[in-house]
């Protein structure tokens, strides 16, 4: 067992380090915090050590050699500051002072060093020594290693596959497995200690050093606590705070003991060379910590499921584009004989004319390619795909839990937000514990939070819906305008007149604006949706964050969606007829569709967000962080003359902000919406997702390895609350494409007519066939019935035409029930409602049969979490019980020894 496998020296060290643990608990508890309303200036505080440069621009110690630098802070000396406030950079100096003295007094190491490139700038490194690790790591609940995991792995049937993908195991070395338990210094011999240099590694030894930094106070001002790293950082007493980053990314360290991790990520996962190999997940969790790599993790399965999603929506899409030559009724649009005799109704009122059916001859050969039977087929794969991509995400996510020892991740292991317990004025009663504790508001002031912060959120929904109105409302207006301007007589044979109909170019401008708009709502949004989660206070970073993940998707969902939404299921839907058109906002008459649709617009307005947002991210994500560290490099020239040691090389990349990955997430998730919600409108969305996650997976690599500063290692279950987000889209995906196939593609039509209207007694053929299906879905409009309001001013080449035509079910002039819906009007919204039911019902059942079928957490992954907790208590059971026995024997010796010497004397 581990314990007898213990080093003899560190037993006989175990209670003296236990006396120098209570020691800093004791100064934990009893915190050095003058008053600055009342302190005078010649409070005595602890200072750090003050060291001059070595000259050694890899160095990760001090000046020593011996004590790690866990944390850097930056500051600008205040004597040495430009601006003449010299009561404020004299209060600024205080507060520093005195948090650097109760960071001293908390039993941390601190060592300062004037910059190299400028003199105004001091950099204090951090050092925890081994009992200050000890204590706060059993504060943390940190679970560090017992023994090594003795579980045997079967190697998978497809490892000789996979292993051209898998990083070379000599270049990074596979990690070894241990299993754990949350670190107790009473058992400190039960843990697997070879050396106290390496027990903590550099990512747990920052996380425990930033836990201290966000809580060690600095003042104390009307009976409230002012403390955290972060207040110091906002109020710009500090510049920066960051660990270090073990190595440069681009060369190895000249120290052979250094682990050059970094420069590892780099050659291995973020340069472009190893697009093509697997993420070497490992390494990321432990440079990073668990929360970026269970990113990164949850990014590479989501890419490598795109890939079936992507091959079987291009199968669709050739499909579609090999067929689309046969598409009856788009030769009947394109035949001068059939097309070119359909004169159809103006669009709007007065300013447009009639125009000739065969103008859309181009849009309808487009839209015959994503208007396929393949469409349908793929609709109803992707609602099977999203199921199992989330399905088997969990599997994934059970197994990284167990490897990743983040099983038993529990509430009490996540510390409270600083800003949290500095508003924790109230006393309340705990109803569990009966015990008194302090909270930030009473139940009463929650609930006026609450109310502020739904009502915020409302609001702000509300004004992005405005926004799309008078998206809405442009579209309206300026197709008035390009009917006037654009294709006037019946023969459109010039290219522009061909491509650019009034329809195509609203549609485009429209898309760009809606674009434009979307980005800059955008960065309105974040900053609002920041203030109301900040306003609304929650107690744990996890709780922040699912706040504000909550808050911020429900504005992108709108800000990016509602756009397509109006397109699929507004637009084209309530617009009458020629002779009794409906308005919008009692002045603008409502938009019409194609003669094929609104399809092909919905799939323009796709490729414009998706392709927009993905370049547009990439500009703000890669190129700015670039452009700004060339900058700073490019006004530092002195910075190839002098040695720059390893904490200003970091200090000059980019801060990794508050917020860490949401916006990756973020990007991620709404891109996961644009493939599963309006797939059936553009199947090749999947693929286009999956090269933009290729890329965009080593482009985060890239840039959190070389442009950014190393970020604090961060404890993280699962991927928080962007699952439940996911599932939700999963289930409204299936709704939303059932509801484009039935009413925004002409598909149901189509079918309605081949099967019920092409064949007698509705029909004139002899045989089902498509022909004639463009004349049966048009109908008849008199321009002797138009509005004198409405009605437009014929063109010379329009002649002595009587009548015009447009889309629509209804009935000829003249008929009993002129200008009506007719019989295949009705027989078209029986199928569609059949068909959205019917389609719902069938993917559903599949999806729930395929949830049910793939449990979340697989056999092996359970087999191993009961053997590693049997083993865990087992080892600890054993360890304590061989201690007792230890201290009992002991204990009899004494007593017998005892008993012995008075029986001795009594018999003298």
């Amino acid at each position: 067992m581990q314990a007898e496998n213990q080093d003899v020296l560190l037993e006989m060290e175990e209670e003296d380090e236990e006396e120098d643990g209570e020691v800093v608990l004791e100064e934990v508890e009893q915190t050095i915090v003058p008053s600055h309303g009342t302190t005078p200036d010649q409070q005595k505080f602890h200072t750090s050590e003050w060291a001059e440069f070595d000259q050694n621009p890899d160095s990760l110690y001090f000046n020593d050699g011996q004590r790690r630098i866990d944390f850097v802070l930056v500051y600008e000396d205040e004597s040495k500051k430009e601006n003449h406030k010299k009561n404020v950079n004299k209060k600024q100096k205080r507060k520093r002072q005195a948090y650097e003295s109760n960071l001293i007094s908390n039993g941390l190491q601190l060592e300062a060093t004037r910059s190299v490139l400028d003199e105004k700038l001091i950099f204090v490194k951090v050092h925890a020594p081994w009992e200050v690790l000890c204590t706060y790591a059993e504060v943390m609940h940190i679970k560090l290693p017992l023994q090594p995991d003795d579980l045997k792995t079967r190697d998978s049937a497809f490892n000789w596959f996979s292993r051209f993908f898998q990083v070379d195991e000599n270049i990074i070395k596979p990690e070894q497995e241990f299993f754990t338990a949350p670190f107790e210094k009473a058992r400190l011999s039960d843990f697997y200690i070879q050396d106290k240099d390496t027990f903590f590694n550099p990512a747990t030894r920052s996380r425990i050093v930033y836990f201290i930094l966000s809580r060690v106070e600095y003042a104390v001002r009307d009976n409230v606590k002012k403390f955290g790293i972060n207040k110091l950082l906002d109020s710009g007493i500090y510049k920066a705070a960051f660990p270090l980053h073990d190595s440069r990314f681009n060369c190895l360290s000249e120290d052979p003991n250094y682990p050059n991790e970094r420069y590892l990520l780099y050659k291995e996962w973020a340069h472009p060379r190893s697009i093509y190999k697997l993420q070497p997940l490992d390494l990321v969790r432990k440079y990073y910590g668990e929360k970026i790599g269970i990113y990164f993790a949850w990014l590479g399965f989501y890419t490598h499921m795109l890939i079936v999603a992507a091959v079987v929506g291009l199968a669709c899409f050739l499909y579609g584009f090999i067929t689309k030559d046969n598409c009856t009724w788009s030769q009947e649009v394109c035949d001068p004989n059939i097309g070119g005799n359909i004169i159809m109704c103006p669009q709007c009122d007065k300013e447009c004319t009639y125009w000739n059916l065969t103008i859309t001859c181009e849009s309808s050969k487009k839209l015959c390619i994503f208007d396929s039977f393949g469409t349908l087929v793929f609709a109803v794969f992707m609602g099977i795909w999203v199921t199992l991509f989330l399905e088997f995400w969990k599997r994934r996510q059970a197994e990284l839990e167990y490897e990743w020892d983040t099983v038993e991740f529990l509430e009490q292991e996540e510390s409270v937000r600083p800003e949290y317990e500095a508003r924790c004025i109230h006393v309340v009663t705990n109803e569990i514990t009966q015990q008194e504790e302090h909270v930030p508001y009473t139940a009463c002031g929650k609930c006026v939070r609450m109310t502020f912060c739904i009502s915020a959120v409302l609001f702000w929904i509300l004004l992005i819906i405005a926004s799309v109105i008078g998206i809405i409302v442009y579209r309206l207006s300026v197709f008035l305008v390009f009917s006037a301007t654009l294709p006037r007589h019946i023969t459109g044979k010039e290219a522009i007149q061909k491509y650019l109909t009034p329809q195509a170019a609203t549609s485009i401008t429209a898309s760009i604006i809606s674009f434009i708009i979307i980005m800059i709502l955008n960065i309105i949004y974040e900053k609002v949706a920041i203030m109301i989660t900040d306003f609304e206070l929650p107690r744990t970073q996890t709780d922040y964050e699912n706040s504000l993940t909550m808050k911020m998707f429900l504005f992108q969902f709108v800000n990016y969606y509602s756009s397509c939404f109006y397109i699929a299921f507004f637009k084209g839907k309530f617009v009458g007829f020629p002779g009794d058109p409906v308005y919008w906002l009692g002045k603008y008459r409502n938009e019409e569709c194609d003669p094929g649709g609104c399809l092909l617009e919905l799939t323009t307005q796709l490729i414009i967000i998706m392709g927009g947002k993905a370049i547009w991210n990439n500009i703000q994500e890669v190129l700015l962080p670039w452009i700004k560290n060339l900058i700073g490099r490019c006004c530092s020239a002195a910075r190839s003359e002098k040695t720059i040691p390893r904490w200003e090389q970091d200090y000059h990349l980019q801060p990794i902000g508050k917020l860490g990955l949401f916006y990756e997430y973020l990007e991620m998730v709404i891109q996961f919406g644009f493939v599963t919600l309006f797939v059936a409108s553009f199947p090749l969305a999947p693929l286009l997702a999956l090269v933009n996650n290729l890329l965009e997976i080593r482009v985060d690599a890239w840039k959190i390895t070389t442009q950014f500063r190393r970020m604090v290692p961060q404890k993280a279950q699962d991927i928080g609350a962007w699952q439940p987000i996911m599932q939700g889209i999963a289930i409204l995906a299936v709704v939303t494409n059932a509801m484009i196939i039935a009413f925004t593609s002409d598909m149901i039509p189509r079918l309605v007519y081949y099967w019920s209207f092409s064949v007698p007694p509705h029909g004139d053929h002899s045989s089902y066939t498509m022909q004639g299906y463009i004349n049966n879905t048009l109908s008849v409009f008199n321009i002797s019935d138009f509005k004198s309001e409405s009605k437009p001013v014929p063109l010379p080449w329009f002649g002595n035409q009587t009548t015009c035509r447009y889309r629509d079910f209804r009935y000829p002039p003249g008929h009993q029930y002129q200008y009506e819906h007719n019989i295949y009007y009705w027989h078209v919204i029986a199928a569609k409602l059949s068909f959205i039911i019917v389609m719902e019902h069938i993917i559903y059942c599949v999806k729930f049969i395929v949830s049910y079928a793939i449990p979340d957490v697989s056999q092996k992954t359970k087999s191993k979490i009961k053997r590693e907790k049997y083993l865990t208590q087992k080892l600890l059971h054993e360890n304590h019980l061989k201690v007792m026995k230890k201290h009992i024997g002991k204990i009899a010796d004494r007593i017998w020894t005892g008993a012995d010497s008075t029986y001795r004397l009594k018999l003298e």
